[in-house]
């Protein structure tokens, strides 16, 4: 065995490139099975991000439904999510392009379902008994603001009909088993989902309209998402109204706690379709929950309120779903690509059914995550996710420390798991030491914790990427003259506002991310119109805190170089945020770079796009703290550099 060569952190050689990540990915989706057969949902970056419904095969293989001329993507809430449906035999899915309904038969092609419209669809059910589909439905035809309702769509004649309206925002339609009663979640601005939504159950008349309508929980602060009716027709919901996203049911006109445990088996509803949880039977469950930002699968008895949590290899869980004797799931862990799972309940024995990733790469170039907390602001503590350098071929001059990336996630109520990526590979196989932050505000740690950003978006979340980056240094783990902070979204702005309000890193990317937040609040799309009231707070009413709190107009406090990376057709954070920051730091002087990407929306899901991201991340920071690179990489323009 050779000896590993001495190099500088940064300058080591890894086989996990940028064309190889890209080469072999696939985002894993969605899953639905009918009787014995699997569909689920590929999101492609090598055919331009197109997703594409797979059906699962007797054998062991995979087959394509969709043809290639269809994208299998919903824009409502800009985010999507819950694009397609199998019942009866038969799919039904949004198409990316003109976004209307089509049905198909698996192998045939796909018939338009609803007219030509300025409508988008998700989240869709099938109401046999009426021969329609129940659905969101958002409709951009008017002035102002898109309206969101609950649709019904006439499986004969495409006709679209408004089953309930009102309310700004609509989510999970779900049919009891006997068809007879309707359950939906709704809320309005200026609350999130994860802040406080409705869950309302209503009768179903033979007609198809609705009877004896009546919301049986939630309000203005608790959160309830994924409602699912049991074999046996009765309501099972997760509520955070102890704090944490637990499980409950309605049973005979009370509110009943199935599972009281300090874990979330909920999600923040970002997109449409989540599963965390499947009927077996009346009395079996299988869920998944998070504690302390790792993932399980457990059988609950909701009778008897016993959790059983599952001898599962896999720290990350959702999209859950089962059939018979088996479950299935999307699940990932440290040392394995996501993929889609296959997990016999009697043996416990789980089958890999997809990858995300068919890339074969020796874990000897691999970083293993380490669970950190760490203290911050007013004693409290926050989390992440730590990974240090490593690559078997090298290691580094004595008495030197690597480089630093912080890592702020987007949302900002979101979170980041230990889940193996690739892209974090990317780094620590050069020699950065990474760490994935989940500041306060995340989800995953209780409501409580979520909230600890109410009013304190670019003051908490800023806190605590910088903390995390001084307690590294102090721990002895990182050169504090290298440290480099990025994001996306959300975690863009965090990035903007910790470069512009602290003065403790050296270098930053912004992936679209926020540069004015007043802009930002004149000019987004519904879903997130009111998201900064709770944020930030009313706007027009407290502008004077969107402009204490915006990088845009303290860009004489920077010190240090950044490159933005921006999608041109982005509605959620437009281009000119970017372009805005990008023209105020050339005219102070600093170096800064822009790379900008035609036909990319809200992130980037071409291949080309996501590769010249990732290798112009890289040779920025090659070029701040430098050293140099051991591949070629396309140079990127950096402005008042010479």
């Amino acid at each position: 065995m050779s000896q590993p060569k001495i190099a500088p952190f940064g300058a080591w050689k890894s086989p996990i490139t940028a064309d190889l990540i890209v080469s072999g990915m696939t985002a894993l989706i969605d899953i639905f099975v009918e009787g014995e057969t699997i569909y689920w949902l590929e999101g492609r970056p090598s055919e331009g991000g197109r997703n594409v419904i797979v059906q699962g095969t007797a054998d062991g293989d995979a087959v394509d439904i969709t043809p290639r001329s269809f994208n299998v993507r919903t824009r409502v809430h800009e985010y999507g999510g819950g694009a397609f449906l199998i019942a009866a035999e038969t799919l039904y899915f949004s198409n990316f392009t003109d976004q209307r309904l089509y049905q198909q038969v698996p192998m045939a092609e796909p018939q338009v379902l609803t007219p030509e419209a300025q409508k988008r669809y998700a989240d869709a059910i099938l109401d046999s008994q009426r021969d329609r589909l129940i659905c969101v439905c958002e409709d951009h035809a008017g002035e102002g603001e898109a309206k969101n309702t609950l649709s019904t769509v006439n499986l004969n004649t495409g006709e679209v009909c408004e089953l309930v309206s009102g309310s700004d925002f609509y989510t999970s339609p779900r049919l009891s088993p006997d068809g007879s009663q309707l359950a939906w979640i709704d809320w309005n601005h200026p609350n999130m989902p994860w802040d406080g939504t409705r869950l309302w159950i209503a009768t179903l008349q033979t007609d198809g309209t609705l009877d004896k309508v009546q919301c049986i929980a939630g309000g203005e602060e608790e959160s309830i998402c994924a409602p699912e009716w049991s074999p046996e027709g009765v309501l099972y919901f997760v509520s955070d109204r102890n704090n944490w996203w637990n499980l409950y049911r309605f049973v005979a006109g009370e509110i009943e706690c199935v599972c009281d445990k300090e874990a979330e088996f909920g999600y923040p509803h970002w997109v449409f379709g989540e599963k965390p949880y499947t009927f077996l039977t009346e009395n079996e469950i299988i869920c998944s929950y998070s504690q302390n930002g790792r993932s399980y699968l457990a059988k609950l008895d909701p009778d008897a309120k016993k959790l059983h949590t599952l001898d599962v290899p896999f720290t990350s869980i959702h999209s859950v779903t089962a059939a018979g004797e088996r479950a299935y799931f999307i699940g990932g862990s440290p040392t394995e690509p996501t993929q889609l799972v296959e997990l016999d309940l009697k043996t416990l024995n789980c089958k890999t059914l997809k990858k995300s990733s068919t890339i074969e790469c020796n874990p000897d170039y691999f970083s293993l995550p380490e669970a950190i907390a760490f203290p911050t602001e007013a004693g409290k503590t926050a989390y992440g996710w730590f990974y240090p350098p490593q690559n078997k071929d090298y290691q580094p001059p004595e008495g030197t420390l690597p480089p630093l990336l912080v890592k702020s996630h987007g949302g900002p109520t979101a979170a980041t798991s230990a889940s193996f990526n690739l892209r974090i590979q990317y780094w620590t196989s050069r020699g950065f030491a990474f760490v994935d932050v989940n500041y306060g505000g995340s989800t995953g740690y209780g409501r409580e914790y979520r909230q600890r950003l109410q009013k304190k978006w670019g003051i908490v979340d800023v806190d605590d990427c910088t903390n995390v980056a001084q307690y590294l240094v102090k721990e002895g783990r990182v050169d504090g003259d290298k440290l480099a902070i990025a994001g996306g979204s959300a975690g863009g702005y965090t990035t903007l506002a910790a470069l512009t309000f602290k003065d403790v890193f050296k270098a930053g990317a912004s992936y679209y991310g926020v540069s004015d937040l007043e802009v930002l609040a004149k000019d987004t799309h519904k879903f997130e119109s009111r998201y900064l009231d709770s944020l930030i707070g009313k706007y027009p009413e407290e502008k004077h805190i969107y402009e204490e709190r915006s990088p845009i107009h303290f860009t004489d406090r920077l010190s240090c170089p950044v490159i933005f990376f921006q999608g041109l057709e982005d509605e959620v954070v437009p281009p000119n945020q970017a372009e805005m920051m990008v023209e105020a730091i050339e005219k102070k002087g600093l170096p800064v770079a822009y790379v900008s990407f035609a036909g990319e929306q809200h992130g980037f899901r071409r291949a080309e796009n996501i590769k010249r991201a990732l290798d112009g991340e890289f040779y920025f920071y090659s070029r701040v703290f430098g050293f140099q690179p051991a591949e070629a990489i396309e140079p990127i323009k950096i402005m008042n550099r010479e």
